[in-house]
């Protein structure tokens, strides 16, 4: 007589991933690069000064000083968990912005991209775009299954880029935190290792040069090329 109670299916072969440890992921737009405060701070503060607004859903910044970042900065850089990179746009030659993995947890193969900080040269880049496909080809080359991202659920900028990014839609966890004496309902999204084939061909073809105009303008979009892999729609952003 089989158990009438349902177990997840077995995973053959499978062992748990290494963590992060590179000091740089290169890309043909973006270099990723292990945050260094002596290398990055000043560089990042200058990019991030008279923006405060940037610093609205996380829980470190704004900044009152290069001093302060720096303090911030090396602090960051010293953590394995998370792990931080400074975010260098080589068409601009500018470091414009921070993200990292966390929530690192080889034994169930998850790993999350958090911590992002782009200042308003960085955004809406094809440098930006291409750091998140270079942090996901590295989780699932390392052989992570879950490739996770959280956001406020008030911030719906990074809503709508976790679903062109093509990560599905998992849920709202309730007061789930406080961050700078505010409630904050978290909204999940993820990709996992099966999506990864077809998502990467998203993130391939409109990453070509060949899918932008003379003058930068992309004719593929790329939510149009991920919706390919199945991603679960987020309903707070149905039209």
């Amino acid at each position: 007589m089989s158990d009438p109670r349902p177990l997840g299916p077995l995973l053959p072969g499978w062992t748990p991933p290494e963590r992060p440890a590179m000091t740089e992921l290169e890309g043909t737009y973006v270099r990723l690069e292990r945050l260094d405060a002596d290398k990055h701070a000043a560089l990042l503060f200058r990019a991030y000064e008279r923006h405060d607004w940037i610093w609205d859903y996380l829980p470190w910044g704004p900044f009152s000083s290069a001093a302060q970042y720096h303090r911030w900065t090396r602090e960051a850089a010293e953590g394995h968990d998370p792990y931080f990179f400074a975010i260098y746009d080589k068409q601009t030659r500018r470091y414009g912005g921070v993200g990292s993995f966390m929530r690192i947890t080889p034994e169930a193969g998850a790993i999350e991209l958090g911590g992002l900080t782009f200042a308003p040269c960085l955004q809406r880049t094809r440098a930006s775009t291409e750091m998140f496909y270079l942090t996901m080809k590295w989780a699932f080359e390392a052989g992570y299954r879950r490739f996770e991202w959280k956001c406020d659920a008030l911030n719906l900028p990074s809503r709508w880029a976790a679903q062109r990014l093509g990560l599905s839609y998992e849920g709202v966890f309730r007061q789930a935190t406080v961050v700078k004496g505010r409630n904050r309902d978290t909204a999940w999204y993820a990709a996992i290792d099966k999506e990864w084939p077809a998502l990467s061909e998203a993130f391939r073809v409109w990453l070509s040069p060949a899918n932008f105009t003379a003058e930068g303008t992309q004719k593929e979009r790329l939510s149009d090329l991920t919706k390919l892999a199945g991603v679960a729609p987020d309903p707070a952003l149905a039209p």
